[in-house]
């Protein structure tokens, strides 16, 4: 029922109410005004049959008008309970409205844009889909459907970071997490890319070097699906590059330097996109330190093969690891070890001395920390 409606009913039934109340009050007005007074007829008999039959009449609307009085009591109850309960109608109405299900069409696209997310939040990062009111056609119970794979879609995102983020052999669940939903999400670059570095992180835990390549390459592949779809998606290219680089320890010089090549190209566009992620900044400072070690020989054939060769110093390589730093205090173990090489290289050997102390100040608790350690160890050793 609508407000409105409700409002004209309980102020029909409050003017029937008081129309009653008003004809009952007049009636005893009457009755205590006239007192005694009776009709007068000629004879004496005549005027005392005429008290008796009016008397009896008047008794009999006496009690008439006491059960409706009655009645009317119970009335009044009712249009005050009926009044209390009208503030609270409009709220009752909107709750009905609400679990009635909205008659819609399904939308075909995504209202937000895939390359939009980052491994600290959100993956939270998550899909809205774009619905107007004008696409009212189909049953409430066609929407439901396309709901779920949205929040399937999110939990799934949620489950892949937190593999990712954890130590030991759980990171390594993340790429059959991730393969066994390949069907539904293969087109979503949020999912993709997470699908990449999975790729990655079983590569790390892999044991021989036929299993680390073929990680690599099926991750390489997925990358550069994801950067076929969204060319502005920052992660698609940094895991791109990342797999560009693993696949440089397995492949023949001329496949090394031209992922060589690849890496750089697509870490300098992941800068681009996001630049406040310290984890390009380490592989970009990591990719600057290698080269600056390169050997005359290699530059050589790198310049043979592709007309000339890459380029980076020391100092390249310690402004990028500063960089890490910068955005991200403590970033990592590795880090810090990268940074006291470059301070060595640069016959900075206090600077050197100090950035080994902060390495050696943080735990191991990854495979990559205990890679670290090591070099970190040799690194001590020769200072």
């Amino acid at each position: 029922m609508a407000q409105a409606d409700s409002r004209a009913l309980a102020l029909g039934v409050l003017a029937g109410a008081a129309g009653i109340s008003l004809a009952i009050v007049c009636f005893h007005k009457i009755g205590a005004g006239g007192g005694g007074r009776v009709l007068h007829l000629s004879s004496n008999a005549d005027h005392t049959a005429g008290s008796l039959g009016l008397r009896t009449g008047q008794a009999e609307v006496l009690d008439q008008l006491g059960a409706l009085i009655h009645c009317v009591s119970e009335l009044k109850e009712e249009v005050k309970a009926l009044k209390d309960a009208l503030p609270h109608l409009q709220d009752n109405v909107r709750d009905h409205l609400r679990r009635t299900p909205t008659r819609r069409k399904r939308a075909g696209v995504s209202a937000r844009s895939e390359g939009q997310s980052s491994e600290e939040a959100e993956s939270e990062g998550g899909y809205i889909t774009a619905l107007t009111d004008s696409e009212e056609e189909e049953s409430g119970d066609d929407q439901k459907p396309l709901q779920e794979p949205v929040d399937e879609l999110t939990a799934l995102l949620r489950k892949a970071d937190r593999l990712h983020s954890s130590n030991g052999a759980e990171k390594s669940q993340g790429l059959n997490a991730l393969l066994e939903r390949k069907a539904e999400f293969d087109h979503k670059c949020q999912y993709l890319w997470r699908l990449s570095r999975a790729y990655a992180d079983a590569h790390d835990f892999a044991r021989d070097l036929a299993e680390k390549k073929s990680c690599a390459e099926n991750g390489k592949k997925v990358g550069e699906t994801v950067i076929s779809i969204n060319p502005l998606c920052a992660e698609g290219h940094q895991w791109y590059a990342i797999h560009c680089g693993l696949l440089s320890e397995y492949d023949s010089i001329q496949n090394k330097i031209k992922n060589g090549y690849l890496f750089k190209d697509h870490l300098d566009k992941a800068i681009e996109l996001k630049p406040e992620d310290p984890l390009s900044y380490y592989l970009l400072g990591r990719w600057c330190y290698a080269v600056s070690q390169c050997t005359w020989i290699e530059r050589k054939i790198a310049a043979t093969l592709f007309g000339e060769p890459p380029s980076a110093t020391v100092q390249d390589a310690l402004q990028n690891f500063l960089k890490a730093e910068e955005i991200s205090p403590k970033y990592s173990k590795f880090n810090y070890v990268f940074l006291a090489k470059c301070y060595k290289d640069l016959g900075q050997k206090s600077q050197a001395q100090q950035m080994c102390d902060a390495a050696s100040a943080m735990s191991i608790e990854t495979k990559e920390d205990e890679e670290a350690q090591k070099e970190l160890d040799a690194l001590v050793a020769s200072l």
